[in-house]
């Protein structure tokens, strides 16, 4: 039988397949669709993602994440889920579809309206792929979900690729989100053996809610978190600029989920089975953190370095002032794979209120932030963004002190080795190329002196994270 150190490592391996093939297969198609459309497109669809995540999370209401922390989920756990879901989406479907003339007229622009009615039906249809994705992410089935996102993501890429070519402008990343979420829903069901039955018990729901409802209002806030810049220079600045900022933290996120993903598909059923034994939890937690370390601090500094060369190669020098935004928000999603383990930790340990009240802070100390400096400028409001959730690390870290004895002197132990050899290569491979007037050899020169530099130094201080990442790839 399959022990879960085995069961981590493979869901670590496909975790990071699945992320890492996607981000490539969005990179590319990101690249083709950013030659293709305007700023102006990106910053009509930043304008309305708000109010699609905040719906998916609405309709998910936090029961995925009560499924996982069960010990074991029965059948009429994810036959109650299922049905509430789909009828609370629906639910929320149409208030949205008649609210899109007041989101609208809060942008200053009529254009929306039927793009909200369209975009807003995907969170309809992801809400019957809920519960599949539950069993699946509960089962540790990460193999399946990795081979559902990757035919979803081909498809969807594809299609908007080709109604961006035919002149569809925003319509095209708007289906393409929508395909996406069909696909992905389909896949599910054809991988997850649960079905549902026809008859509907409301006591699991009742039983889950007021644990899930925390995960809810905190995952709302989440979003929001992330989507505040966009929700306010869509409001105070025009859609261009709205759309350089998108297209820069779309980028950013494409980087950073990478890794996000990964510890998103194992933390927390891993935490959920060690939680009688938390020597083994607090063991587990400091090798992820180093995991994580290891890989994203060189992955996010690495691709701030290149950011320029990057973006005005691929998608021309009409996003060079996303440029110039990817290169600071880089810095944030370095740290940011950190903070989504340490909340996972949270919420397996049962304590959605410290995830709830945590969001919550944040969500209020951002958006407080952002209103004072709407005046001064986006990179000055994306500077601020960026210090303020790297802060926010730390106050997760607070938490997860209290629940583990993972002290602050562990932390700084488990991280800053690999933080301060990822910055110095950065600075070096950064001086030692900067004469370099070809764009296209000074971003291979960076890549390549970089990430060489990095392995040779983590070789020669016999890293124990690298020797064993290189063990598990050979017996792969």
């Amino acid at each position: 039988m399959e022990s879960l150190k085995e069961k981590t490592a493979r869901g670590l391996f496909w975790g990071g397949m699945n992320n890492g093939v996607q981000q490539l297969i969005g990179l590319l198609a990101g690249i083709i669709l950013g030659r293709l459309l305007s700023p102006s497109d990106y910053g009509m669809i930043a304008m309305i993602t708000i109010f699609s995540v905040v719906a998916t999370e609405l309709q998910s209401s936090g029961f995925k994440t009560a499924l996982t922390n069960l010990k074991s989920p029965t059948d009429n756990d994810y036959n109650s889920v299922f049905w509430f879901n789909i009828v609370v989406s629906l639910f929320i479907y149409l208030v949205l579809f008649f609210s899109a003339p007041l989101i609208a007229r809060y942008y200053h622009t009529p254009a929306l309206v039927p793009l909200c009615r369209y975009v807003f039906l995907g969170f309809f249809i992801s809400s019957f792929g809920m519960a599949q994705s539950a069993w699946l992410f509960k089962n540790l089935r990460t193999k399946q979900q990795a081979k559902a996102g990757l035919t979803a993501i081909v498809v969807s890429n594809l299609c908007g690729i080709i109604l961006a070519w035919r002149g569809f402008a925003y319509w095209a990343i708007a289906t393409q989100t929508i395909l996406y979420i069909l696909v992905n829903t389909l896949m599910l069901w054809h991988y997850s053996p649960w079905r549902p039955t026809l008859s509907w018990d409301p006591e699991p729901v009742r039983r889950m809610f007021p644990f899930s409802c925390k995960i809810m209002v905190s995952a709302i806030l989440t979003q929001v978190n992330n989507n505040i810049l966009n929700i306010l220079l869509g409001r105070y600045y025009t859609a261009r600029e709205t759309g350089h900022f998108n297209n820069a933290s779309q980028w950013n996120y494409k980087a950073s989920y990478t890794l996000q993903g990964m510890v998103q598909m194992v933390a927390q059923p891993v935490f959920v089975d060690l939680a009688g034994d938390p020597d083994r939890q607090l063991r587990a937690l400091r090798k992820l953190v180093r995991f994580v370390s290891f890989v994203a601090f060189p992955l996010l500094l690495g691709f701030s370095l290149v950011s320029e060369e990057f973006i005005v190669l691929t998608i021309t020098e009409k996003w060079l002032p996303a440029a110039h935004l990817l290169r600071i928000l880089c810095l944030c999603g370095a740290f940011m794979p950190l903070s989504v383990l340490f909340a996972n930790l949270v919420v397996s340990r049962g304590r959605s209120d410290i995830y709830l009240y945590s969001t919550l802070a944040l969500a209020v100390c951002q958006l407080t932030l952002m209103l004072l400096l709407k005046d001064n400028g986006v990179r000055m409001m994306v500077v601020a963004y960026t210090l303020l959730n790297i802060f926010w690390m730390f106050v997760w870290h607070f938490f997860v002190c209290r629940i583990t004895g993972y002290r602050l002197r562990h932390l700084l132990a488990d991280l800053l080795p690999f933080l301060v050899i990822a910055a110095a290569v950065m600075v070096f491979t950064g001086w030692a190329t900067s004469s370099f007037n070809n764009l296209w050899l000074r971003l291979v020169s960076r890549i390549v002196l970089a990430a060489g530099l990095y392995f040779v130094i983590m070789k020669l201080l016999h890293a124990k994270i690298l020797d064993e990442c290189l063990q598990y790839l050979r017996k792969k």
